[in-house]
């Protein structure tokens, strides 16, 4: 399903679930302006095609005590393929690893880490990460805060957008 495949009640009913994703489906229904079940087959038609990934909770790391949080920019020493796929891989098996993108530019992968306390991170960073094959560089940098933590797509972007080729 192509994004002009959808219609504005599919696409309002992933920005009601994207903002609420606990809510009952005769809420959803309701939000949107439709009935109960023609939405509910909505929804599993989104999720069969690919537009809902999932249903997660959104977890406080700190309260769980994960203090530290830390981005590492890594550059390898092969870019080829299969040395790319090793790497991702590899980080998938990393539990403190929470996010890995390959980016173009100066680094190849950045990585969102999370660790109890720096000490942790500094074991995983020496034991793991920079022992980890073709890996030529890593560099951290330590978040002190963050203003924003968005989950998503701006849906008032893409009914902008859409507005615009109608």
């Amino acid at each position: 399903m192509a994004n002009t495949r959808l219609d504005p009640i599919d696409r309002k009913i992933l920005a009601e679930l994207q903002a609420d994703g606990r809510m009952t489906n005769v809420e959803l229904a309701k939000r949107v302006g439709i009935s109960a079940p023609p939405c509910l087959r909505r929804v599993r038609t989104l999720e069969e095609s690919g537009y809902i990934r999932g249903f997660h909770a959104d977890v406080d790391a700190h309260v769980l005590g994960f203090e530290v949080q830390v981005f590492a920019m890594v550059g390898l020493a092969s870019q080829a393929e299969s040395d790319l796929s090793a790497f991702e891989n590899r980080c998938r098996s990393w539990p403190l690893v929470r996010e890995c993108h390959m980016l173009n530019g100066e680094v190849d992968f950045i990585l969102k880490c999370v660790s109890p306390d720096l000490s942790g991170f500094q074991s995983f960073l020496t034991g793991e990460l920079l022992t980890t094959p073709n890996v030529a560089s890593v560099k951290t940098s330590l978040v002190i805060r963050q203003a924003k933590d968005e989950a998503g797509v701006p849906f008032d972007v893409l009914e902008e957008r859409l507005s615009k080729t109608a």
